[in-house]
């Protein structure tokens, strides 16, 4: 079996990451760990910098899901924020629902993830989970999803 990639293929993946808001090391790492292309990035809203009521997420973490091409946009919202109030004020989002509080059990945090993908119509081995509090990490596994990055991973300057 071959072990490097072909040229075309590279260059195919290198323009996905960057429909993706994301580089190629990232992309591919993802990409090879699931064994599918990213169709949706989940972000919580603590990763969009959603915090208090307001709703409205930065003009940087705007920018950058506006830049998204190809891919669903998704996020789990914590309180005092609502899944349309989030909505309303964040244009490039694609849908949200309601995070997992940290006192839900396993089946309950599976269910609450699991939701808003299968919602969605994408398989969940091709979401990305994009977080920022501890027990976000968890996300991915719960939902079967193709990995997960911190918000700084994947707003990092560019």
């Amino acid at each position: 079996m071959r072990k490097t990639i072909p040229l075309s293929i590279v260059r195919m993946r290198m323009a996905r990451a960057k429909e993706l808001g994301m580089d190629y090391k990232t992309y591919a790492k993802v990409r090879q760990a699931s064994g599918q292309d990213i169709l949706a990035l989940m972000f919580s809203s603590n990763a969009l910098r959603i915090v208090g009521s307001g709703a409205k997420m930065p003009a940087a973490e705007d920018a950058a899901l506006q830049s998204v091409r190809n891919a669903k946009k998704l996020s789990l919202v914590y309180p005092p924020n609502t899944p349309q109030s989030v909505l309303r004020e964040n244009i490039p989002l694609d849908a949200a629902d309601i995070a997992p509080y940290f006192t839900d059990s396993w089946s309950i945090m599976r269910q609450k993830v699991s939701r808003l993908i299968h919602e969605q119509r994408v398989p969940s081995g091709s979401v990305l989970v994009i977080g920022d509090a501890p027990l976000e990490h968890e996300w991915p596994v719960a939902a079967k999803a193709a990995g997960y990055l911190t918000s700084a991973e994947y707003f990092r300057p560019s």
